[in-house]
Order: structure tokens, then C-alpha cells, then sequence
């Protein structure tokens, strides 16, 4: 009979990653295990409707301190605008008496984390395992966290591969030396003293990186599986847009979707919608407002509306992605090379066009475009940004079945799936990392 544990979860204050350790804890509590995730007091309503076994998971609010220039009552990032994380950073730092409370009281075997590097030296004192759970690409891991690297500049005895930055990278580059000089310090110590690492990953598609990482910190490297949300059949798609999708033949239109974090410049908003238009295409764009502009309506280039009415819509709302992806009518899916987005998307069946802004982002999508040759990555400018006619070439390369990229994409990407999809493989990766969790927790037992 295997043992069940009692796991701690805590995540950095970002719904991309609250989001993801949730879906690990509905996975481990489908297994019979419990989870307590710590999480700020606000961000429980938004992820109540993520948790799919309320009586295994439970929410552990914490209190989000002061700190000087984080705006009162901001708890996660949503809240704040990127040039202040390391308030955030601050303020997570701060809890620890809080999550030390909560161990002292619930006695958790194990925890999980990912910014808080403090975590192993906390659960050492107290006799529990950590485990550094990253959800970003094992790929940029590999390329940006191993000791030895320079900036863009991938380590000694990175395994050979095209996944590289390149000259019209600058832009991510700069977000990168942001990251450097506020995570990596963090991430790495956190690798170093943590007793396993766990990724968001499978051997298909990252093996030998995931290799690798162990190596270089000479740990142990569990793998998830992609984590994908359970389909929420529930709810249908909404009548707004299974209208309006359902008027096109399938697999011609086209969705764009940035994720969560990405707030465009008016121009580069405006460039975007251009390309789509110039396309020919059906298209769906679900965006925030460009910056400088309240509403979606602001920020559009003039006569656009005009012109693509019938066509185009430009949303500036959420939209359930999951649902539209699957639609029969969505063929071509222009996205920021998000994990999430990926694995949602190598699931279905649409193209993808790459749009990558962060570095970890960068690196995933060469991972697509080069090495699995699944996608089209849409080329910058030197500028850093790209032209409506490079967004509208990238797109239509995709979806023209007959052109040499539509066809070898296709045909990749459907090899890509079916292994994937394959029976058994993404439940075999969670049946895999319990028992090596289990294993972990009793090794301490009988120290």
C-alpha cells in the first residue's frame, strides 16, 4: 500500500505560476494525496474554480506585507506593472514567517516552491523535503540557469542544439538581464539546496536538457508531464464566439492570444491588427489595450474596424482559449510561446505562429521552429519588433497546406501529437514522480 503525504505549495505570486502548482496539486490529489498551497489572500477566489478537489486542496491564505513602492493592496503581478517585481520580490521574502507558521502547524512532508529560495533551509530545520518545481521550459533552464553561461551566452557542455539566441534577440535580451539581476541568484541557490528539482516537461520533447540540468547541480530531476488542465466540459464555449467561429470552414480562421503579462505599445498593438487584416483571413485577437489606451477601440488603427467587419473581431476580454483552440474552425494559432500555450496547442490541431517576448519564450519557440520544426517564428526587425507583412507571411506559410513549410509543419506537428497523445504517457509521468516523492519522504523517515 503506498504511503499518502501531506505537500506544501509555494509558488511565486503570478497566476502564470499559481495556475500551474495547482494543476500539479489536482494531479497529486486525483493520486489520494493532500496538498496546502500558500497563496495571497485575493488570488483564492480567482483559482477557487481551478481546484477540482476541494477536500484535498486547501487554500492556506498569507498576508502580503508593505513594502516601499508596492502599490497597497497589490498581491500578485496582475496588480503591478513588470519594473516592479522586485517589490513583489521583497514582499515574498517577508512571508517567510508566515509559511514557517503554517509548517509549524500542519507538519507538511514535503514543499514545494520556485522564487523562494529560502524554502530548503526552512524545510531542513523542520525535518521536511523541498522541491524546486519550475514551470518555465527545461530548454531555457538549460540555457540561462546552469552556472558557466554569460548573458544569451549558453554554458559549457550545453547539449548541441539550434536552440540559441540570436543578433535581433536584443529586445528579449534586455528583459533577460532584468531576470539575471533579480532571479537568477534566487532560482539557482534555491537548485543548489533544494533535494530534487521537479519540471513542468516531458523526455520527448526536453530529455536530453532535463539530462543535462541534472548534471550540472547533480540532482535528481523529476519530470511532470506538460500538467495540462482537465477540459472543463461544463462549460460550452460562448455564444459570441461559437457564432461567429462556427461561419467559417474548418481550420480557416486564424486566433491570437499573448497570455496575461503582454501589454503591447499602441504601434506594435496597431502593427499586429494590420497583419492579421493583410492575411485575407477570418481572424479572433484576444488582447489587452496597448499602453496609453483604456479600451481596445482606442487603440485600433483608423478604418480598421470598417474594413474587417464580418471578418475580424479584436477582443479586448478573456476568452476561454482552451474551448477555441478546439474549435473546428481555428486552423492557425499566434501565441507568445508560453509553456502553457504550447502544450495547449501541440494538443489540438491548429498551426502555430510564434511571437516569442521573454527570453524563456525565445528559447522554447527556436525549440519549436528548429528542432521539432512544428512552428513558424515570426522574423523581427532589427528594431527588435516585427511588420505587419512579416506577421501576415508567417501566418500564411501555416495555413497554405500546399506550400512546403504548411506541409512539413502539418506533418510534424501531427507526429508530435500522436506521441503526446499516445495512451498512457501523461499519466505515466504523474504514477512516475508520486512514487519518487513517496520514496523521497521515506528515505527521511528512516534517516
Amino acid at each position: 500500500m503506498e504511503s499518502k503525504f501531506h505537500a506544501f505549495m509555494f509558488p511565486w505570486f503570478a497566476f502564470g505560476h499559481m495556475i500551474p502548482f495547482l494543476h500539479l496539486a489536482n494531479k497529486l490529489a486525483e493520486k489520494g494525496h493532500r496538498v496546502t498551497l500558500l497563496l495571497p489572500k485575493k488570488a483564492q477566489k480567482q483559482l477557487e474554480h481551478h481546484n477540482l478537489f476541494p477536500d484535498s486542496i486547501v487554500f492556506h491564505p498569507l498576508t502580503i506585507p508593505p513594502v516601499n513602492g508596492l502599490p497597497a493592496g497589490a498581491e500578485t503581478t496582475s496588480d503591478i506593472s513588470i519594473s516592479m517585481g522586485k517589490f513583489l520580490s521583497e514582499a515574498l521574502n517577508l512571508t517567510r514567517d508566515q509559511v514557517e507558521a503554517a509548517v509549524r502547524a500542519l507538519r507538511p512532508d514535503i514543499i514545494f516552491f520556485d522564487f523562494a529560495h529560502w524554502i530548503p533551509e526552512l524545510a531542513e530545520e523542520h525535518m521536511i523535503k523541498s522541491v524546486s518545481y519550475m514551470i518555465v521550459s527545461a530548454t531555457d533552464i538549460a540555457h540561462t540557469l546552469v552556472p558557466g553561461g554569460a548573458l544569451g551566452v549558453p554554458p559549457p557542455g550545453y547539449p548541441s542544439s539550434k536552440v540559441l539566441f540570436r543578433e535581433n534577440d536584443a529586445h528579449t535580451l534586455v528583459t533577460l538581464s532584468i531576470f539575471y539581476e533579480r532571479l537568477y541568484h534566487r532560482i539557482t541557490t534555491g537548485f543548489k539546496s533544494c533535494d530534487v528539482i521537479a519540471l513542468r516537461t516531458c523526455k520527448e520533447m526536453e530529455g536530453k536538457f532535463c539530462n543535462y540540468i541534472s548534471r550540472q547541480y547533480n540532482k535528481k530531476v523529476l519530470l511532470t508531464g506538460p500538467m495540462l488542465p482537465e477540459p472543463d466540459t461544463s462549460k460550452p464555449l460562448e455564444e459570441r464566439w461559437s457564432q461567429f467561429l462556427s461561419k467559417y470552414p474548418p481550420g480557416s480562421v486564424v486566433f491570437c492570444a499573448l497570455g496575461s503579462q503582454i501589454v503591447l505599445e499602441k504601434d506594435q498593438f496597431q502593427e499586429l491588427c494590420l497583419g492579421m487584416e493583410m492575411t485575407g483571413l477570418p481572424f479572433l485577437v484576444a488582447l489587452k489595450p496597448p499602453r496609453g489606451s483604456s479600451t481596445i477601440q482606442e487603440g485600433l488603427p483608423e478604418g480598421f474596424e470598417e474594413r474587417v467587419k464580418g471578418r475580424g473581431v479584436v477582443w479586448g476580454g478573456w476568452v476561454q482559449q482552451p474551448l477555441i483552440l478546439s474549435h473546428p474552425s481555428v486552423g492557425c494559432f499566434v501565441n507568445h510561446c508560453g509553456p502553457g500555450a504550447i502544450w495547449e496547442c501541440l494538443m489540438s490541431n491548429c498551426q502555430m505562429v510564434l511571437i516569442p517576448f521573454l527570453s524563456d519564450q525565445v528559447l522554447f519557440t527556436r525549440l519549436m521552429t528548429e528542432e521539432f520544426e512544428v512552428a513558424v517564428e515570426v522574423s523581427r526587425e532589427k528594431t527588435g519588433w516585427f511588420s505587419k507583412e512579416s506577421l501576415s507571411d508567417a501566418i500564411k506559410s501555416v495555413m497554405d497546406k500546399d506550400s512546403d513549410i504548411g506541409k512539413l509543419v502539418r506533418s510534424n506537428h501531427a507526429k508530435l501529437k500522436e506521441v503526446l497523445v499516445s495512451p498512457g504517457l501523461l499519466d505515466g509521468y504523474v504514477d512516475n514522480l508520486v512514487e519518487a516523492l513517496v520514496d523521497l519522504i521515506n528515505v527521511k523517515k528512516h534517516d
